[in-house]
């Protein structure tokens, strides 16, 4: 099952809101295997006045954590859940990080990952950023869900 998710859907299925929802729409989900999102970077991001006024980047760690956004999608869509009040979706570890290329205003991030492990309530990723084709970002994520 393949299905794509406007940003009411997206809304639905994180529990981030502006200005740290980095997820503008869902273009496939395959529960329990692997997801592709896009984040449309624009020069009205909140973060670019302040890094590197005269050349805006996009700072890998949101890089790193819209990949993780997208991670939680396919978790709460392979867990047939919704985030709620009385659980959290916590980052437990982030291997192998690299940054290949920057990302600035008028990218388009797609961000891809999928599914490694899945074992007691741990979640493993290989995840991707790219834009235009090639690689920005690259990491393995590790997630879990706790309840309150």
């Amino acid at each position: 099952m393949s299905t794509a998710m406007d940003i009411h859907e997206v809304l639905e299925h994180l529990p981030h809101r502006y200005p740290f929802l980095l997820i503008d729409r869902v273009l496939e989900v395959v529960p329990n295997e692997r997801i592709v999102a896009l984040k449309n970077v624009t020069i009205n991001e909140p973060f670019f006045p302040g890094h590197y006024p005269h050349h805006p980047v996009m700072p890998g760690v949101l890089v790193v954590e819209a990949m993780a956004q997208a991670s939680g999608i396919l978790s709460f869509k392979t867990m047939g859940k919704l985030p709620s009040d009385d659980s959290v979706y916590y980052f437990v570890g982030i291997d192998n990080a690299r940054f290949k290329r920057p990302v600035g205003p008028g990218d388009q991030l797609i961000l891809k990952a999928a599914v490694t492990m899945n074992k007691r309530g741990m979640w493993k990723f290989s995840c991707t950023a790219e834009v235009d084709g090639q690689i920005a970002a690259e990491a393995e994520l590790i997630c879990t869900l706790k309840t309150k």
